[in-house]
């Protein structure tokens, strides 16, 4: 073996043995961490912290830089384990806001939404109680005292379920879980005299926890008797974002029906242009194999969901004409070649957004590498 062999086979096993140690301690770091998730539990307290992440990054960032290491490095390694210390955290069960709390039913329990509130619910310790389809029959016995009565159906059976529901307890909380607003409020305000909350979770049936996730809440009446269930969904770890049920419908117009029905007509035209994906894939850049992500992440989907979306409200059909009015107007300048007029349009639309661009910029850096770094090869 030569001299160069044996060298490089000292220092591999010193790197081996350092990474183990990295293990080891990451081990211990998950241990402590699972303790922490326990005492927040214990009283109730949501397990991520924003403000103590913020802290913790920033003293390591500042630390690393003191080393000689790479900031953005250690940051990035320390996201990735507060990703899974959230999860080891999020591991054990959780207070209940309201031990007085007869019983949570779920109307739609059994879908994969409602599953998700299920369990949450059963974790804090409330007795739940599932409607389903076949369930309608009995469906008066299983209201029967309960507390509060969640609504998890599809966007298409939202206002038929509401209007069949019957001799819903006074004072029970009546809530929806739908991602349109304006229309299941009115029809709960109509059949219940009690507390109303409309809530719409930001996030697809697939999420094992709710840390870092954004549920809205759009006040239905009597706020004070429904706080108990913002505060719980808070303790799961997720943030409320409060908002009219109008403001809701019009921002989700933008955030949902219109890109969502962008990018099936993206998809639906590569096909129809017979695009090959596997030299598109292939031959693109971090930032186009990203978009691609988003759209194949889409049609591995049910169709029947966004279909619901971007049906459910005829004031969308509006926003999209328009959209489709503006994307055609750009076209134009490109057909007629008038570069000036475009550049004008960029600088617009650039200083409209103004700082987010910038901060938008530095967070897709991060995507693109992470999303690099998955490519297969």
């Amino acid at each position: 073996m030569s001299d160069f062999d044996k060298n490089l086979k000292v220092l591999r096993e010193e790197i081996d043995d350092i990474d183990s140690q990295l293990v080891a301690l990451l081990k211990k770091r998950r241990e402590v961490t699972t303790k922490v998730g326990e005492l927040k539990s214990a009283i109730g307290m949501p397990i991520y912290a924003p403000d103590r992440e913020a802290s913790l990054i920033a003293r390591r960032r500042e630390q690393a830089q003191n080393l000689g290491l790479s900031a953005d490095l250690i940051e990035d390694v320390l996201r990735r384990l507060m990703r899974d210390s959230y999860v080891s955290q999020d591991a054990s069960g959780y207070r209940c806001v309201n031990p007085d709390c007869k019983k949570v039913v779920i109307i739609g329990g059994k879908g994969q939404l409602g599953s998700v509130f299920v369990d949450l619910f059963k974790r804090s310790g409330y007795q739940v109680a599932i409607i389903g389809q076949e369930d309608w029959s009995k469906s008066e016995a299983i209201l029967a005292h309960a507390s509060l009565v969640l609504v998890s159906v599809p966007i298409r059976l939202t206002s038929l379920v509401i209007n069949h529901l019957k001799n819903i307890p006074a004072e029970c909380i009546l809530a929806d879980v739908t991602s349109i607003k304006e229309s299941p409020l009115y029809d709960m305000m109509n059949v219940h005299s009690g507390p109303v909350v409309g809530l719409h979770p930001m996030f697809g049936p697939d999420v094992t926890g709710l840390i870092k996730q954004t549920i809205i809440a759009c006040d239905g009446r009597e706020q004070e008797k429904y706080q108990w269930l913002l505060d719980q969904i808070q303790v799961w770890g997720a943030k409320i974002y409060s908002v009219s049920a109008r403001e809701h419908d019009q921002a989700m117009s933008m955030v949902q029906v219109m890109r969502h029905f962008s990018t099936i007509v993206y998809g639906y035209h590569l096909m129809t242009e017979g695009a090959d994906i596997e030299k598109l894939v292939n031959m693109s850049s971090p930032i186009y194999r990203l978009e691609l992500i988003m759209v194949g992440r889409l049609f591995a989907q049910d169709p029947i969901l966004y279909s619901d979306i971007i049906f459910a409200n005829p004031e969308n059909i509006s926003m999209m004409k328009r959209f489709a009015y503006r994307f055609l107007e750009l076209l134009e300048d490109v057909e007629v070649g008038d570069k000036d007029a475009f550049v004008t349009m960029f600088e617009h639309v650039s200083h409209w957004f103004g700082q987010y661009a910038d901060e938008f910029l530095t967070e897709s850096k991060a995507m693109l590498l992470k999303a690099n770094e998955l490519k297969k090869h």
